[in-house]
């Protein structure tokens, strides 16, 4: 018999790989837009579908990535904020969930506000229907408080919101990974 913790780590694995799902294969091949200098991406950078449709926009400085790289789904609804400095995640990133109706703002998935390439702040997270689901604290990288909701609404807090800001800060990562390696794995040809 599966203990309840084996269940819940298999159920966040099945999450894990649905939501980099969206980028494991493109529909159609991707158009990179973007400059180099000395032999690494610099200055603006688009990537967009052969149809047209942009996906990432951003821009490098000596090859790292700076400022922020916004990314949308292949219908044109945003799905991240992701900013940075000198190629470290730092500010406050934002992810909306996929599969939002056709012309609607998609909702909030989760927010977290990142110095150095770590957690370092408040990080907040929703459920699709638009209620909370989570918000906690961190300190350099170091959950320190954690709220969570059930679906129903109902507050939990302890361990099970402890576990439930786990889970969604890993989500997070996963995700955040994943679009991350769009752009390493689409970068302007610098020969």
């Amino acid at each position: 018999m599966v203990g309840k913790n084996a269940q819940l780590t298999l159920a966040a694995s099945v999450l894990l790989l649905a939501a980099g799902a969206a980028f494991a294969a493109p529909a159609e091949p991707y158009v990179v837009d973007g400059g180099c200098r000395d032999g690494v991406a610099q200055g603006r950078y688009e990537l967009r579908t052969s149809g047209g449709a942009l996906r990432v926009v951003g821009a490098f400085n000596h090859g790292r990535r700076t400022g922020s790289f916004i990314f949308w789904d292949p219908s044109g609804a945003r799905l991240a904020h992701i900013p940075y400095d000198d190629d470290a995640r730092n500010g406050t990133l934002a992810t909306w969930h996929e599969g939002a109706a056709a012309g609607a703002e998609p909702s909030r998935r989760q927010e977290s506000t990142w110095r150095r390439g770590a957690r370092d702040g408040p990080m907040r997270t929703w459920f699709r229907d638009g209620h909370r689901r989570s918000e906690a604290d961190f300190a350099h990288g170091t959950l320190v408080r954690a709220t969570a909701w059930s679906n129903a609404g109902t507050k939990l807090t302890g361990r099970a919101a402890r576990e439930v800001v786990e889970r969604d800060a890993a989500a997070a990562d996963v995700f955040s990974t994943d679009l991350e390696a769009l752009v390493r794995t689409h970068l302007p040809r610098c020969d």
